[in-house]
């Protein structure tokens, strides 16, 4: 195992968390930036008026892409296994 190869390996995984990590980070980052502008418009500071929403679009996220996500993260899964051979020689 070289040095390029743990290189590699973790610019995979960084690369991997990022793709899912992204789709759930901009959703929650989108709707807080909205509501966080109408509270500021109407002056309504409720806390739950951030939470519900935030917590219903990463819920829809999760359901339109959670399949999606899974099944990337089972690919570099069973990658990663089938390295394991060429790693330990």
């Amino acid at each position: 195992m070289t040095d390029a190869m743990v290189v590699q390996i973790g610019l995979q995984a960084m690369l991997l968390a990022t793709k899912l990590a992204g789709p759930i980070l901009l959703t929650t980052l989108g709707l807080g930036l909205g509501i966080g502008l109408v509270q500021s418009v109407t002056q309504i500071q409720e806390p739950t008026l951030t939470f519900v929403p935030k917590f219903i679009g990463t819920a829809v996220v999760l359901l339109v892409g959670g399949a999606w996500m899974l099944a990337e993260a089972v690919t570099f899964t069973e990658a990663m296994f089938d390295l394991v051979p060429s790693l330990l020689s």
